[in-house]
């Protein structure tokens, strides 16, 4: 089962999502910004300004997610303007970010991320993640800009959605099997086998 705006606040008072916004922030000090906080059935996170990196070409290299080469990802400047914090992501390119909040996932509780309308009517596609039960740490988010134009991709404000589905308690949780993602911090975690 989907799990709904009250239950979502009574694990997020418990340190499921911090920080939280219990209500969905559209404004702040009446500047629109890209909607974060919590919704009738899920919790927009945002990004973090943190760390944003994008995929570069290096002629002559594959992306190998077995053996993954950071040196294939370069940092990306943050830039500010009246509108916000924002990182550029370029046309057709891909880029991973994080998540400016922490999650504790609970033990009978699976979380998918979608992206938002918002981002999608540009050309921007996050893929769908899971966070699985007893995970913990700060999302690596991935996007695409499937665009011919370069993108904004706002720092602070909100930039997937979280559903959280119901099930019941699994043998053997994210946490105790010790999965490779587990505890992750504020910046990009790179590809693992």
């Amino acid at each position: 089962m989907i799990k709904n705006d009250i239950w979502i606040t009574e694990k997020a008072q418990k340190g499921m999502i911090s920080p939280f916004e219990s209500t969905q922030i559209r404004h702040i000090e009446n500047l629109p910004v890209i909607s974060y906080g919590l919704s009738s059935f899920g919790y927009d996170i945002r990004l973090s300004p943190v760390d944003f990196r994008i995929f570069r070409h290096i002629p002559g290299t594959v992306v190998d997610p077995k053996n993954f080469n950071p040196e294939n990802l370069e940092s990306t400047k943050l830039h500010k303007d009246t509108n916000g914090s924002y990182f550029i992501l370029p046309a057709h390119s891909y880029g991973l970010g994080v998540s400016l909040e922490k999650l504790e996932i609970p033990d009978n509780i699976t979380v998918i991320c979608l992206g938002k309308s918002t981002y999608a009517r540009c050309g921007i596609i996050a893929n769908v993640t899971p966070a699985e039960a007893a995970w913990r740490g700060y999302l690596t988010l991935e996007l695409s800009n499937a665009s011919s134009a370069d993108c904004r991709i706002y720092a602070n404000e909100g930039i997937v959605q979280l559903l959280f589905l119901e099930g019941a308690n699994c043998a053997v949780s994210y946490q105790a099997r010790q999965g490779k993602y587990q505890d992750q911090p504020e910046i990009v975690t790179l590809a693992r086998v």
